[in-house]
């Protein structure tokens, strides 16, 4: 059975810009991959388009060697000033690790959300109030 875990510095999933996200990437294939690569990114999900920011990337695998189809990897990414992690009503924009490798024939992934803000908290937008009548 294949499987690709993200696994965080002492399980932290909430950082502020600039800080430092570490940890392991682990994976176990059912063939070599191909390509293996983890991913920092954000996008939005809501009402309208989604967007989507690669931040950064960092290969897993030597894609030119035989890559084993078991293994580990260290990582770590700096994050940037911004965007801000935030939900509202119509629309949130979150952050992610994503692990994606490719084999013959089939890609998989595995996906962990993170939290970028300056308080290290989701922001929450709430819709504006209507106006009180006097």
């Amino acid at each position: 059975m294949s499987w690709i875990r993200i696994e965080t510095r002492d399980g932290v999933t909430a950082f502020r810009p600039g800080d430092e996200v570490a940890g392991t990437v682990r994976w176990r294939l059912d063939q070599r991959p191909r390509s293996l690569e983890l991913r920092l990114f954000w996008y939005t999900k809501g009402k309208g388009d989604q967007d989507v920011g690669v931040v950064d990337s960092l290969p897993l695998v030597e894609p030119d060697l035989e890559s084993p189809s078991e293994g580990s990897r260290s990582f770590a990414f700096r994050l940037p000033a911004g965007p801000y992690s935030f939900s509202g009503h119509l629309i949130s924009l979150l952050w992610a690790l994503e692990a994606v490798a490719e084999t013959a024939g089939r890609t998989q992934a595995e996906r962990r959300e993170i939290v970028v803000s300056p308080t290290g908290r989701e922001i929450l937008i709430q819709p504006l109030e209507p106006p009180v009548a006097s």
